[in-house]
């Protein structure tokens, strides 16, 4: 499978210090420092979007309704269970 990726150029002010990390792992791993940049930001972003789901998760789980609608689904699943032909 093939993406075709449409590049933008933009401009950032950073620290020296982080600037000079991101020079010396360019040259010890022989990747373009836009590469590590790149790599770097998407694995920070699916971190971000992972903690968003797991907050999500916590929040839901103090929701009293949406509980009372879970069991009330579990109920009626169970109750298949025991009696497959009330389907």
């Amino acid at each position: 499978m093939f993406y075709t990726y449409i590049m933008t150029t933009f401009t950032s002010s950073l620290p020296e210090s982080l600037l000079q990390q991101l020079q010396d792992k360019s040259k010890e791993f022989g990747i373009p420092k836009n590469k590590l940049i790149e790599k770097a930001l998407t694995l920070y972003l699916e971190e971000l979007n992972k903690a968003a789901y797991v907050r999500s998760y916590k929040e839901m789980s103090e929701d009293t309704n949406l509980f009372q609608i879970a069991e009330e689904g579990m109920a009626e699943y169970h109750k298949q269970l025991k009696d497959p032909e009330s389907l």
